[in-house]
């Protein structure tokens, strides 16, 4: 589906804000315009069943809130409600109450839409806009004709459509797009920003195409750990309703920390018909937040997420030290993006057919030292998870430009993919835009996607596909420790502070001229110095008191070879032979795992073509006339 279809939807509700200027700062807008965009879609979907509403509350008057409950979701046909005897229309009838009927309206909603608006905070807002004399206006704005809320058509007298619904997935795309635009305004973090729809697709092909016919019939959970509006769970079960046309029962669950896109989502599930409640509020870093640790649903079949990347979590990240779901390791402070796929990897199901996990990411988790993403890249390619990795083009999401790329996971690999990693190069898989979107200014065609798929299931031999061991991933660090050069020693101070240094010297010239052949391991530099019949260096503690000391002699440096590559046979061929007075620390030695794509794929950029030029240069014409546009209405 073409989003730029709701386009006009989209400038209209931007449109409103302007209302809000000299009584809000520009930063705060989000916190009206959202939720009126919310209400203004229920009330439009609740309109029809209005009066049959308030004839059901009048009929069972004597019922408790909790029972009344079911016969007004019942008549409403939605699993919410508004059991006031206002709409926003009828709100304009009497000015001067406008607030205090408002408050009646609202209070009107159902328990789950009352929640909602909590999170939204936006009873808040009430006396601001009231005072401002905008409330009157506002309402008014989002009761114009000029646009249909409801998800039925509008016609005329004659039956002629004259505006077309808004379907459920349609108005999603409104909210999200409001959303990236006030998130844009506001200069938010890279890494929170909503997954494009084709991005969407290329994970649900990725996850569910390998396993489609398993998954005909029968029941299946479906989770998004950072889900935001829901776009990555709506968009999977349409996928798989739809395009692998699937009758399976798919239950979806996710949590969102965030409160006023936690409110969208909620209230998103609750109109396409889905459980409301399995959208949890919360951060999933946090022990005592995460919604699925426990209950009737904590393991999923499958798992796709695009967690923030890029934002530091050190308000969890203590706690995550004493969590179970993290024994494996905790990264730093500074990002926490490697911390949700191992909240995935703790909801794996141990079943026949397991779970698969498709997440996005940035370059980071594939490569970076930190101690604790080491640990999670070892954990999961020595417990044989990763089946691929796929490097996406630039400027393909809304809010940053950054490379990215998906993995995905399985813990019940197909035998042909049993020990490999497949790594795909995407990065040249686009077409640029006709006009930009934020910083998407490149997007993924049908094509695209398929030719990404074709590789991944079949994977042939292709200039933009390897398939590697897992070992081919690994490598192993340990320190070399070598006796350092007669003549360097003598000019150190801590040399000079041994009381045996001349019977050391003399042994130490005796070996270089004739190097003994040694094992290259060794417990330390002690077990190496009686192994060469060296005297062992001593030196007087504070007390007085000689104290060995054996490290004085040595420097020492860091090696790294692949995991393939014997430790014993590189040390023999490439360290022994420029410094035979060294061995290796036993203890030194780390297995670490890193992906580096660079290594296998080139690097040349390919020259665009003149009508890809022309493509991307009128794009940026049309964004430069919109930003010069709103610079002269705004002055």
């Amino acid at each position: 589906m073409d989003g730029n279809q709701f386009q006009p939807m989209v400038n209209f509700i931007w449109g409103i804000a302007n209302l809000l200027r000299d009584h809000y700062k520009r930063g705060k807008y989000r916190d009206v315009i959202l939720p009126m965009t919310l209400i203004r879609r229920l009330d439009a979907m609740l309109e029809p069943t209005k009066a049959k509403v308030l004839a059901c509350k009048e009929k069972h008057k004597n019922l408790s809130p909790d029972g009344l409950a079911t016969p007004l979701c019942h008549a409403s046909g939605f699993k919410f409600y508004n059991d006031s005897n206002f709409t926003l229309k009828v709100l304009l009838d009497e000015p001067s109450i406008i607030k205090a009927n408002f408050l009646n309206y609202l209070d009107g909603f159902s328990p789950n839409i009352r929640d909602i608006l909590e999170k939204f905070k936006f009873k808040d807002q009430l006396d601001t806009l009231e005072k401002s004399g905008i409330l009157y206006p506002l309402v008014q704005e989002f009761c114009s004709q000029k646009v249909n809320f409801s998800i039925n058509d509008k016609k005329d007298e004659k039956g002629r459509v004259i505006q077309k619904g808004l379907s459920n997935l349609g108005m999603g795309y409104v909210f999200e797009e409001l959303i990236r635009k006030f998130n844009e305004e506001n200069n938010e973090e890279a890494g929170e920003h909503f997954t494009p729809r084709e991005v969407i697709r290329l994970m649900a092909e990725l996850v569910f195409r390998p396993v489609q016919e398993q998954i005909k019939s029968g029941f299946f959970t479906i989770y998004d750990n950072a889900c935001g509006s829901g776009g990555m769970l709506t968009e999977s079960k349409a996928f798989l309703q739809e395009e692998l046309q699937s009758k399976a029962t798919f239950e979806l669950c996710g949590q969102e920390v965030s409160p006023d896109t936690y409110a969208l989502c909620k209230a998103d599930m609750l109109i396409k018909g889905e459980n409301p409640e399995n959208i949890k509020f919360g951060s999933t870093l946090k022990e005592n937040e995460d919604g699925f640790l426990k209950g009737d649903i904590t393991k999923f079949d499958f798992m796709l997420t695009n967690p923030p990347f890029g934002k530091a979590w050190r308000s969890e990240q203590e706690d995550a030290k004493k969590d179970v779901r993290f024994s494996v390791g905790v990264t730093g402070a500074r990002d926490g993006q490697m911390m949700f796929l191992l909240n995935m990897l703790s909801k794996m199901k141990d079943t026949p057919q397991g779970s698969r996990i498709a997440s996005v990411h940035n370059s980071s988790p594939l490569f970076n030292n930190d101690s604790g993403q080491v640990a999670i890249r070892s954990h999961i390619l020595q417990n044989d998870y990763l089946e691929a990795v796929i490097a996406l083009p630039t400027d393909l999401f809304y809010n940053t430009g950054i490379p990215t790329f998906i993995w995905i996971l399985s813990n019940r690999k197909p035998e042909h993919k049993k020990g490999k990693v497949q790594l795909i190069d995407a990065t040249s898989f686009f077409e640029p835009m006709a006009k930009s979107l934020g910083k998407k200014r490149n997007r993924l065609n049908q094509e695209h996607i398929n030719q990404i798929v074709r590789l991944f299931l079949e994977q042939p031999h292709d200039p933009h596909s390897v398939l590697l061991d897992n070992a081919d991933l690994g490598y192993q660090k340990f320190r070399v420790f070598s006796l350092k050069p007669s003549q360097e020693l003598f000019k150190e101070e801590s040399f000079q502070a041994l009381e045996n240094k001349g019977e050391i010297l003399e042994k130490l010239q005796e070996l270089e001229g004739t190097p003994k052949n040694l094992e290259p391991i060794y417990k330390g530099a002690k077990e190496f110095l009686e192994a060469l019949d060296m005297p062992m260096p001593k030196i007087k503690d504070e007390k007085g008191k000689q104290k060995p000391a054996p490290n004085v002699l040595f420097g020492k440096q860091e090696e790294k070879i692949p995991l393939k590559e014997n430790i014993k046979a590189h040390f023999l061929s490439s360290i022994w032979p420029r410094t035979p007075l060294s061995f290796i620390e036993e203890d030194s030695v780390k297995v670490g795992y890193e992906i580096l794509f660079n290594q296998y794929f080139k690097t040349t950029t390919k020259s665009q073509n003149t009508k890809a030029l022309k493509t991307q240069i009128r794009a940026l014409e049309v964004e430069i006339t919109a930003l010069l546009d709103d610079i002269f209405k705004v002055g």
